[in-house]
């Protein structure tokens, strides 16, 4: 006595993009803006001795942008991608306003992953034998 499903989809309205095309324009322009306020951010506020200093380089600054941004690459629903358009641009006017603390934004560069143990020893004074 199974009833039948009725099988559909329901169109969701996308936040801001319509197309992929024009998500994709606006992801450029957000990495464009962040990789321009780079200098501004690092420079900029170690010269106007403001409330942060970063102590990383312009390039290693590059270079975290390049793998935040290659992290959501395969990210293909739009709402999705426009949700992350969002965030960033919060976060960029965050650290523009210095609004977010130097330990949050040095997060960004702190090793999540520890090595695994190789040898005997090693396993054993981490615990894992």
């Amino acid at each position: 006595m199974a009833t039948p499903v009725t099988s559909g989809l329901k169109q969701v309205k996308p936040i801001l993009s319509l197309t992929h095309i024009e998500a994709h324009r606006k992801v450029i322009t957000l990495y464009k803006t962040w990789y321009r306020q780079i200098p501004f951010i690092i420079y900029f506020n170690f010269v106007k001795k403001a409330n942060y200093i970063i102590p990383v380089t312009k390039e290693e600054c590059q270079q975290k942008l390049r793998e935040e941004f290659y992290r959501h690459a395969n990210v293909r629903d739009l709402r999705v991608i426009d949700m992350l358009l969002v965030k960033g641009q919060m976060e960029l006017q965050e650290v523009c306003a210095q609004w977010k603390p130097a330990a949050t934004l040095l997060r960004y560069w702190k090793e999540t992953e520890e090595p695994k143990p190789k040898d005997f020893m090693s396993k054993f004074l981490s615990g894992h034998e």
